[in-house]
């Protein structure tokens, strides 16, 4: 089971070009080795699946898995709202060496319940891959119910959740009521701390971009049941967090992550970089949490 500080990761692009810039790319990767992150999603919301292409998508997963080359486990975003093209992103990624698939729920197409459990399963059945549900319904209009998670929980290779509505009840309903071997992970900065001490086993971070050594700390903690230290960190990240979503996942973090001179501030259309009036906020944030020196 994949536990502990899970960094939802950029994709970093040329600002020129917009192509993906592979030379930064494997520098974060080793950044988060160096700095205790446990697992690494690649192309999930916060490394833009949207506007990368199929060809793309599977170029940064296999670059990812070989930067990574085995040191820590690499998670691949590969949902969608089309069951058939879901299976083929969920193929090239388990060709391109993943140890794990993220899916998020069908986005827009707003399925049912019943529908959500028959495409989760068609694609466990189809792709012989760990799977990992994403329930994100302030993105998506879609929301996986407990009783469905419950459903999923049951079959080989669903093997967990990355719960990201920041409901804490819900939470701790699907720690007590899944099987055991089943992980909820946190995907909302704002309350991880909380979920893993409430039996969560890890946070998909999009704080994790800027803040990877305190994110794998605050998680290490909360995990151990320290929940002294886990909040004592967790208060220090908190204006970081605020922070992270002052406009939509991935705007703000990108530009986070390039004023930390790691990359450029580059994103495809319709996304576009952050705008001027919250720099200073993320820029104090980030220096509040000794994240970034001021010059």
């Amino acid at each position: 089971m994949i536990t502990g500080s899970i960094v939802a990761l950029v994709t970093p692009l040329h600002s020129d070009s917009l192509d993906v810039d592979w030379d930064a790319l494997k520098k974060l990767v080793e950044w988060h080795i160096e700095s205790g992150t446990s697992s690494i999603v690649a192309v999930g919301t916060t490394g833009e699946s949207a506007t990368l292409d199929v060809s793309e998508h599977s170029a940064v997963i296999r670059m990812v898995v070989a930067q990574a080359a085995g040191r820590i486990p690499v998670i691949a975003g590969t949902g969608a709202n089309s069951t058939r093209e879901a299976i083929v992103l969920t193929k090239a990624a388990k060709e391109a060496g993943a140890d794990a698939c993220l899916l998020v729920t069908p986005y827009y197409n707003k399925p049912t319940q019943e529908g959500l459990y028959l495409h989760h399963r068609a694609i466990a059945e189809a792709v012989d891959i760990d799977q990992i549900l994403y329930n994100v319904p302030g993105r998506t209009a879609c929301d996986m119910q407990v009783e469905t998670v419950l459903r999923l929980s049951a079959i080989d290779n669903i093997v967990g959740i990355k719960e990201a509505t920041g409901d804490l009840q819900r939470a701790e309903q699907l720690v007590m009521q899944c099987p055991a071997d089943f992980a909820v992970y946190s995907g909302d900065d704002h309350t991880a701390c909380e979920l893993m001490l409430l039996g969560g086993k890890g946070d998909i971070s999009v704080t994790a971009n800027v803040a990877p050594k305190l994110m794998s700390e605050m998680c290490s903690a909360a995990l151990a049941g320290d929940a002294k230290t886990a909040a004592e960190i967790d208060s220090r990240l908190s204006a970081v967090h605020d922070a992270m979503f002052v406009e939509a996942n991935p705007i703000p973090v990108k530009w986070a992550v390039s004023q930390m001179g790691l990359m450029d501030n580059a994103l495809r259309l319709p996304m576009t970089g952050l705008s001027e009036k919250f720099h200073e906020q993320v820029l104090e944030a980030l220096q509040s949490a000794g994240l970034l020196v001021v010059k």
